[in-house]
């Protein structure tokens, strides 16, 4: 790996809440021309953690050659794997010890190729924590109230001359899903700057 391969941020997260299946999400982005890439997907899985792993894996398996990557992720789960049980699993011929059992890792298969994507790329790992932004565009006549997150409640704007307003479980979904793509462009925004000036300054 030379100081000349082309350094990325990767954004990563899954989401659970989402229908009809679980859906996992990844950013790409070039630091030095601020290019970006994204990718989603539905996957029929249970468990969040692993869905965080696999958009981990898509995301590095989607660079075209070897490339620094800074890794953003929420997930501890993510974060502790690659910076502590890689080495010791992959010594122990992914295996480990539970509960005073020998037993296979945990999702061994996405851990193995995260593995091998380390043989190409040098990867390192930034908690961060943000959250989608919960106001929604407002108009001149209808401001929209802020979304709890702890009671999920919405209040409607007040009925106009034209009736009653009728919110639907799509349009509810469509809501959520503009708030959730605005609260990533915030993050990418918020955290490429620093990222940049820090690489810039190490270098």
């Amino acid at each position: 790996m030379t100081s000349n391969s082309p350094h990325y941020l990767l954004f990563s997260e899954a989401s659970r809440d989402r229908c009809p299946l679980p859906t996992w999400r990844f950013v790409l982005q070039n630091v030095e021309s601020q290019s970006r890439f994204s990718a989603s997907d539905s996957e029929p899985c249970e468990c969040g953690e692993r869905l965080e792993l696999l958009a981990v894996v898509r995301g590095l398996e989607a660079l075209d050659g070897p490339a620094r990557v800074t890794l953003v992720t929420k997930s501890r789960y993510v974060s502790r794997g690659i910076k502590q049980g890689l080495a010791e699993w992959r010594a122990n011929s992914w295996k480990w010890e539970r509960f005073g059992r020998i037993v296979p890792v945990r999702d061994c298969d996405l851990w193995q190729r995260v593995d091998r994507a380390l043989q190409f790329h040098e990867v390192t790992c930034q908690a961060w924590r943000f959250e989608s932004v919960e106001v929604e565009p407002a108009s001149d006549s209808h401001p929209v109230p802020l979304v709890s997150r702890r009671t999920r409640r919405r209040v409607d704007p007040p009925h106009t001359a034209r009736g009653p307003r009728v919110i639907t479980p799509v349009d509810r979904l469509k809501r959520r899903a503009r708030r959730k793509a605005a609260g990533w462009s915030e993050a990418i925004r918020s955290i490429a700057g620093p990222v940049a000036e820090t690489v810039g300054a190490a270098s």
